[in-house]
């Protein structure tokens, strides 16, 4: 089947195409439009998709040398994610569906992230994702295609949305995550430690107590010292919540049996993250999978490679189909 896929969980419009011999296109229209707020504003987002979907599609289906015609079926996130913005995607999914009369398949955002493992790779199951972006923070156990159980998830904040709240608090620019990741690479992990909350306990994650810390660790602190050693802050803070993920996800394997281990989301793009993963896999002889570096954040690639497995499954959904927030 020849598959287009759309994303439009959050601020990037994307759409990419699955054919037979791969993921053939992956169009991502960012949106500049957030910079100046230090944080995507829903209502901004869902205008600027309204803007750039069809052009995106359109981008997609040239880079695939595919017309409206060739396509089989269109895939696109139901959420979680911005109810506005999700709408766009879906309204206009709907609206290729109908016309065409080609199936149309719902695809949860978080499933996405996991398979966007399978693109370039063959994970065996039963597996357990990490699971780690700016809006969630995961263990899934994962039996067979579909079949997950969360087992581990974060209390409060995301790992990713702790690395933006940090990063605005030493002036990095939105979003922070991989600016901080970049300056981490100069910087000492132990030049200070920050809390590992929770790292005792079971299998959930507590963020918000380390964003806390951070912004009282800067409050008597000169702008010229933090300017000083922000490659060693940034280091220390990816080192607190790095070492948190691979602990949690070590103890997960450990109680699962699992021999497959994924990593997911925008955050796994994190270069202390997937080092401190590879080297744990290592050592405890498990198969470690990653996706390549587009495809951890949002991406429209994952949701086509997911609607794939859905329509080998003959999971299909009809007009009725309505997107949630929450899903």
């Amino acid at each position: 089947m020849n598959i287009l896929g759309i994303e439009s969980s959050c601020d990037d419009t994307s759409a990419a195409v699955l054919t037979a011999e791969g993921i053939k296109s992956n169009v991502i229209a960012s949106q500049s439009i957030h910079l100046k707020f230090g944080g995507v504003v829903p209502e901004l987002a869902s205008r600027a998709h309204q803007k750039t979907i069809t052009q995106t599609v359109n981008q997609a289906l040239k880079e695939a040398e595919l017309s409206l015609d060739e396509v089989d079926a269109v895939a696109v996130t139901q959420g979680p994610g911005l109810l506005g913005s999700l709408l766009v995607g879906t309204c206009f999914a709907k609206g290729l569906s109908l016309s065409r009369n080609i199936p149309l398949i719902g695809i949860n955002h978080m499933d996405a992230h996991i398979y966007a493992n399978f693109i370039d790779h063959s994970p065996e199951f039963p597996l357990v994702a990490l699971t780690v972006s700016g809006g969630h923070t995961q263990l899934v156990h994962v039996q067979s295609a579909f079949e997950h159980e969360i087992i581990g998830q974060t209390r409060d904040d995301a790992a990713g949305e702790a690395f933006d709240k940090i990063g605005k608090l030493l002036g990095l620019p939105y979003p922070a995550g991989p600016h901080m990741d970049r300056l981490a690479k100069d910087g000492d992990p132990k030049f200070h430690k920050f809390p590992q909350a929770l790292l005792q306990e079971g299998l959930d994650f507590s963020f918000s107590g380390l964003k806390t810390s951070v912004l009282y660790y800067l409050q008597d602190k000169e702008e010229d010292w933090i300017q000083e050693h922000m490659n060693d802050i940034c280091a220390s803070v990816s080192f607190a919540i790095a070492e948190v993920l691979v602990k949690k996800l070590k103890r997960a394997i450990k109680k699962t049996g699992v021999k497959t281990v994924l990593l997911a989301g925008g955050v796994s793009a994190n270069s202390m993250l997937r080092e401190k993963s590879e080297k744990m896999a290592r050592e405890m002889g498990v198969q470690l999978f990653s996706p390549k570096i587009s495809y951890c954040t949002d991406n429209a690639a994952m949701i086509a490679i997911t609607g794939k497995m859905k329509a080998e499954a003959g999971q299909f959904d009809d007009l009725d189909m309505v997107p949630y927030a929450s899903l």
